[in-house]
């Protein structure tokens, strides 16, 4: 779960009682779902989020959609049907009794119903949860509301891509932790020499202070645009005068902007909770650069698996002292981006629970560190 942060000097703060939800996961938000192309017009997918069953889907005329999976005539996962279309319309079947269900949730038939049956039973009190999802960049969004039948409170996510920017490289990997510690744990800046420590990204002897300016986005904070930093062999392979942006947004997307003249390279990573104990990390790349046009993809993709995996078994390792429950300490200023991002939980509940305006708690700021 979540660190313990009571009586730390420079920790995060702790949440209330009030403002603390079981499973410490955000709602009223927009998470990333799933890839485009992995949700074929006429087919499903099943996902686990915040410790609930969703089910991605396409009509047949290749409309998304998201609900609950789990049908709610005898719990079985709806995922195990098949989309179906009769009479125009595309339903999810259920695969025990046949049950179908519109995109909207709404039952559209159970066949087991007489005629005189059918025509007594409402369907329309019939329903299974559907959650509002959005289509962008190869990218499928859903909206995760607190209350099932409230409108998204928020516009969904927008990535500062060129028109026509499409998925280029797509890498996976699944921590065994609570989100926090998967999102603190990535924007951590001061492992990088000890746990990404290799001859193309940094070695012992090229450790120096570095000094970074942030400032407040829409639900989070930016690394401003920035040279990167000249002991990265990567950057300095991109030729010219590279610029580097590192955005963070609640609930936990991160994303690296990266431009050279009229090229750009934008590696998004949206860290999303499956359940208390699980969180799985999505690395979805895009570019125009010639460098990645002409350097096989295996390449990169050793390079992206490399780092990921890194933190993955530090955060996973992490996890066999986390069990003894100890006082956890956030210091500065290697740690204010962590405390940042429990800030920003803690207001982003605030505002949801009071109707007050969300009041984002990262100010200018100039953080420093070696690494």
């Amino acid at each position: 779960m979540a660190p313990d942060t009571a009586n730390t000097p420079n920790a995060a703060p702790r949440l209330s009682d009030e403002a603390v939800h079981d499973d410490g996961f955000l709602r009223d938000l927009w998470y990333f779902g799933a890839l485009a192309s992995e949700v074929k017009p006429g087919e499903t997918l099943h996902r686990e989020m915040l410790g609930e069953p969703i089910l991605f889907g396409r009509t047949h005329d290749g409309s998304p959609f998201a609900m609950r999976d789990i049908c709610p005539h005898r719990g079985i996962l709806l995922s195990g049907g098949r989309m179906v279309q009769k009479d125009g319309e595309s339903t999810v079947e259920c695969p025990y009794h046949g049950w179908r269900f519109r995109k909207d949730g709404g039952c559209a038939a159970i066949p087991s119903l007489t005629a005189d049956q059918a025509e007594a039973m409402d369907l329309s009190r019939i329903r299974v949860r559907s959650y509002p999802v959005h289509e962008a960049y190869g990218l499928i969004w859903i909206y995760i509301g607190a209350d099932p039948d409230a409108p998204p409170a928020i516009e969904p996510p927008v990535l500062d891509l060129p028109e026509g920017a499409r998925v280029k490289m797509v890498e996976r990997e699944t921590f065994n932790c609570h989100v926090d510690h998967a999102v603190i744990g990535l924007m951590d800046p001061a492992h990088i020499p000890f746990i990404h420590r290799q001859w193309w990204w940094r070695t012992e002897k090229s450790v120096y202070e570095k000094e970074k300016v942030f400032g407040p986005v829409e639900r989070g904070f930016s690394m401003l645009p920035h040279r990167p930093s000249s002991n990265s062999f990567a950057y300095k392979a991109l030729g010219a005068k590279p610029e580097t942006e590192i955005r963070f947004q609640i609930p936990g997307l991160r994303t690296e902007y990266v431009k050279v003249g009229n090229s750009f390279f934008t590696g998004f990573t949206a860290v999303t909770p499956t359940n208390a104990n699980s969180t799985a990390i999505t690395i979805v790349v895009y570019w125009k650069h010639p460098v990645f046009d002409i350097l096989p993809n295996f390449v990169l993709r050793k390079a992206i698996t490399t780092f990921i995996r890194q933190d993955r078994d530090a955060v996973n390792a992490q996890q066999k002292g986390l069990a003894y429950k100890p006082k956890l300490m956030l210091i500065h200023d290697a740690d204010v981006q962590a405390k940042w991002y429990y800030k920003l939980k803690q207001a982003w509940r605030k505002h949801r629970q009071t109707g007050e305006a969300f009041a984002n708690p990262v100010k200018n700021a100039t953080l420093r560190w070696r690494s």
